[in-house]
């Protein structure tokens, strides 16, 4: 079982002359939900190489389990280290493909041709899409089969707005989440703030924030029919 994995090249918060890119629990946590479950995990982002780490999240009160495992995992520090070109995929080469947030999918991803069809065939061939944190903002400008926005009457989640509010970038973000996805006629679900929350409706995998960056995964590949290893 193979499963692509999408992160962001973008590393810059706007104008605010700070750094961002991708959230790392929300890479490392579904990284090692697919890695013990014995899934072929191929990471990929628009530009290649070393994706940019949104700084704040390698801070002392971001760390989880996974995030401490990877860095001790020079193995996936590697892997990281050299992801592929996104046009250089082929959507048909895997089973299913998951994206991770933080904020500079906002700006990239969102907006990318190749990532907009890639998430439009994958979806098309009846494969599982999941999204996690701000990476539903990248569902923006995907369409699904008949035309419509993919997410149009679809229940769906992502970061919310009290959250993206809680981290004081509301003005500086290029579009809020929630009501992107809203806006796209997604019927929009939310659990508390922080706290994991997860939906899929058919085999659109959609998660609120870092919290819910395993069970996203773990969602997938119930979808796909296979468990973590015990």
């Amino acid at each position: 079982m193979k499963i692509l994995l999408v992160l962001t090249s973008h590393d810059r918060l706007g104008d605010t002359g700070k750094k961002t890119g991708f959230w790392l629990e929300e890479f490392a946590a579904p990284y090692y939900v697919f890695k013990d479950a014995g899934v072929d995990v191929t990471l990929a982002s628009p530009k290649g190489g070393q994706p940019p780490l949104d700084p704040k999240s390698d801070e002392p009160s971001s760390q989880t389990d996974a995030t401490r495992r990877f860095a001790a995992d020079a193995q996936a520090k590697a892997a990281l280290a050299d992801t592929l070109t996104l046009s250089s995929v082929s959507p048909d080469a895997f089973d299913a493909v998951f994206y991770p947030g933080g904020h500079g999918p906002l700006w990239d991803l969102a907006e990318d041709a190749t990532s907009i069809g890639l998430i439009e065939k994958t979806f098309a061939a009846g494969k599982p899409v999941a999204l996690v944190c701000h990476a539903p903002g990248v569902l923006r400008h995907v369409k699904g089969p008949d035309g419509k926005p993919l997410v149009s009457g679809k229940t769906v989640t992502g970061f919310t707005n009290t959250e993206e509010e809680a981290v004081g970038l509301t003005k500086v973000v290029p579009f809020l989440v929630e009501n992107v996805l809203k806006e796209n006629g997604g019927r929009f679900s939310r659990g508390d703030d922080w706290a994991s929350h997860v939906v899929a409706d058919g085999h659109l995998i959609t998660g609120q924030n870092p919290a819910s960056s395993a069970a996203a995964a773990q969602r997938l590949l119930d979808q796909l029919g296979k468990s973590a290893a015990a």
